[in-house]
């Protein structure tokens, strides 16, 4: 009798913890599922990552520029043509089609939108 006890609470632990209420969340995707259209949208998907990533490597080189000038100069720069000016840039850099830079001198911030 004093094994029934340990057993019959395993077996009821391992039944009431095999059931999964929760449903699994679907990823987000913008593919259609379809296996005729995935090579259409495999080149937009990696489109889209190249647009990104150009955008995000455009920040970073223009904040660490803003940073480094900030720092050599004592102030925030003006303009992006300033810091090409000054050679913290070589040039500005060109957004991704479809998207343009905007640079607010007094917070020093840089964004890349949509045109």
């Amino acid at each position: 009798m004093s094994m029934r006890f340990p057993l019959a609470l395993l077996a009821g632990l391992l039944i009431s913890g095999c059931g999964d209420s929760s449903t699994p969340a679907k990823p987000s995707s913008n593919s259609s599922g379809n296996p005729i259209t995935a090579p259409v949208d495999y080149l937009g998907a990696v489109a889209a990552a190249k647009k990104s990533a150009d955008k995000n490597l455009d920040l970073v080189s223009i904040n660490q520029a803003i940073n480094q000038f900030e720092a050599a100069e004592g102030r925030k720069p003006k303009s992006l043509e300033e810091l090409v000016e000054t050679k913290y840039l070589v040039s500005i850099p060109k957004p991704p089609h479809g998207m343009k830079i905007v640079f607010d001198p007094i917070k020093s911030t840089v964004k890349i939108v949509p045109q």
